[in-house]
């Protein structure tokens, strides 16, 4: 059982400020939209993309206020993780997460017939939540480079940029698939499987690094990661050339379907960039630093 040894100073280090931060703003914006009356719409997708940002503040919410407790009572020693690997996760998921939330907020969920003050006050904060997770994560690289851990470097990051952008691609699939404007259901069928792999390949490798599982894989762990890697750049290039089969098929109808092509058109951005250049990234980075031994 550690010992509980409390300073004034515990209280008043960036790390203790900005994790109170965190917490008060991501319970405010939550609360906000909780309050705010659901706009008059038939299209789904304003309750799609509702849940996305509120789940993302709530989950936060709730992450950080159970990191920032065991940090602070250093019970963390206790948690059968890599908590350098963790709270670097958290900090960059969280600002990205939130960063997305901030601008599918007042893009897609705020009723812009009617302004309210609160709904300008939730995605102001939101904006604010996201920059706070960001100086966490300034904040925690500025840490020494025993303290900081896997994620906290530049191949860590670009593992959670990936999770990140397989995430993002789930209230967008729901709500093509919702829609039914004439995608075949061999397409969606294919892209959720592409995007569900992609993601739970991004899911292990988390899980593997914060639980120091590494070194009892039964591949070298460079090996497991460029082979995840290979099969990712592979799926998402096939829900890529879907994407793009979607957005002719879209622009061959009669009928308007403007908001339907841009929700394709997101899709098809985000499945081609947040794995496939972050990949590209990743092996200059492997190549820079093998240069340099």
């Amino acid at each position: 059982m550690p010992v509980i040894v409390l300073e004034a100073r515990d209280f008043t280090s960036p790390l203790f400020i900005v994790r109170t931060l965190e917490i008060l703003s991501s319970c405010t914006v939550f609360s906000l939209v909780a309050s705010l009356e659901s706009k008059d719409t038939s299209s789904s997708s304003f309750g799609i993309f509702r849940i996305f940002c509120m789940f993302t503040w709530c989950f936060f919410f709730v992450l950080t206020l159970l990191i920032h407790l065991l940090n602070t009572i250093q019970f963390h020693s206790l948690i059968p993780v890599s908590w350098k690997n963790l709270t670097v996760t958290v900090a960059v998921l969280g600002a990205l997460m939130c960063f997305s939330s901030s601008v599918i907020f007042p893009w897609m969920v705020m009723d812009h017939q009617k302004v309210s003050a609160r709904a300008v006050a939730a995605a102001v904060i939101s904006g604010f939540t996201a920059l706070v997770y960001a100086s966490e994560f300034f904040v925690l690289r500025g840490q020494a480079d025993e303290q900081r851990g896997y994620m906290g470097s530049t191949p860590g990051l670009l593992k959670t940029l990936q999770l990140w952008g397989g995430v993002q691609m789930i209230p967008l699939v729901v709500i093509v698939f919702d829609l039914n404007v004439g995608v075949q259901p061999w397409q969606i069928l294919v892209s959720c499987t592409s995007y569900g792999v992609c993601v739970l390949m991004s899911l292990v490798t988390l899980v593997v690094i914060l639980g120091d599982f590494a070194g009892r894989c039964l591949l070298p762990f460079d090996r497991f990661l460029a082979s995840f890697s290979l099969i990712g750049v592979l799926l998402y290039m096939m829900a890529t050339v879907i994407c793009l089969t979607k957005i002719l098929q879209l622009n061959g109808q009669k009928t308007n379907q403007g908001n339907h092509t841009e929700l394709v058109i997101m899709e098809t951005v985000v499945s081609r960039l947040f794995w496939f250049l972050t990949v590209e990234i990743e092996k200059a980075v492997q190549l820079r630093s093998e240069a340099s031994l």
